[in-house]
């Protein structure tokens, strides 16, 4: 197996460490794992492309390489150049330091990476680690994601569907905030939405008298609704969510069908 991994924390990042030991336990002794990603940390940039620039992309290793873009760049760049015509048979994006659970989802540049796969045709996961109380000071705080994510991503392919859609299916795995000991198991969960949680802006004057705004987040700690993802990761659990690219509401569509003319 041909694996090509990357990440929005840059690649430095100790998550995507994390990430290639479970690619390489995927691909076993006769596959590959490829690292295509950030040069510096892209959080937050959700699919973005650099359209509008040229991004460098550098060798630094055997099948390892860091370009400067977003990881859907990085994605991009993975397929036409150093992986032209041999493409890669599964995309991991992450291991994210933090959760993309909830609204965080649609801000991740993790999730962007993946997301960019399966537009290509390629299956992807994107993997994130929870942060908390209960693993945020352990001397590996990815260990949830270490010791569970290769299986979990073995039986996640077991059970995928066969057969093509317009926008190809990706998965966002979230390992809960608790050491690897401490995970109850694994439960396929929708996208949930923390009541009350936003990102804001904090302002702050630079010592030149300039005055910048710093992005802010709202609190992990506050759970979604029952059974959707952060509330499942916050007991315990790692929450599996298929998704797609399509962001019509089909039930609107449904509904609103007396607005034809």
């Amino acid at each position: 197996m041909r694996i090509l991994i990357t990440n929005d924390d840059g690649i430095n990042a100790p998550g995507l460490s994390v990430l290639h030991d479970i690619a390489m336990r995927l691909a076993g002794d006769v596959g590959e794992v490829w690292t295509v990603a950030p040069a510096f940390e892209q959080s937050g940039v959700a699919h973005c492309i650099s359209y509008t620039r040229p991004m460098m992309i550098s060798q630094l290793g055997p099948r390892r390489f860091a370009a400067e873009g977003s990881p859907a760049d990085c994605v991009l760049a993975a397929l036409h150049d150093p992986m032209v015509g041999r493409p890669p048979d599964l995309v991991l994006s992450g291991v994210n330091r933090g959760n993309n659970s909830a609204e965080n989802t649609l801000y991740s540049g993790t999730i962007g990476g993946a997301m960019e796969a399966a537009l290509q045709g390629i299956p992807a996961i994107a993997l994130s680690q929870y942060y908390g109380p209960a693993n945020r000071d352990l001397d590996d705080p990815f260990e949830a994601a270490a010791a569970h994510g290769a299986q979990l991503i073995k039986r996640i392919f077991a059970a995928t569907p066969e057969g093509e859609m317009d926008y190809g299916l990706f998965y966002n795995v979230n390992f809960p905030p608790v050491p690897a000991s401490g995970v109850k198991g694994v439960r396929l969960a929708p996208q949930g939405r923390r009541p009350g949680v936003n990102f804001s802006t904090e302002a702050h004057i630079a010592p030149n008298g300039r005055r910048f705004l710093w992005i802010k987040g709202g609190d992990q700690q506050v759970p979604t609704a029952p059974h959707a993802d952060a509330a499942l990761n916050l007991e315990g659990y790692i929450s599996v969510t298929p998704m797609r690219a399509d962001l019509t509401d089909h039930d609107a569509l449904r509904t609103l069908q007396g607005i034809d003319t």
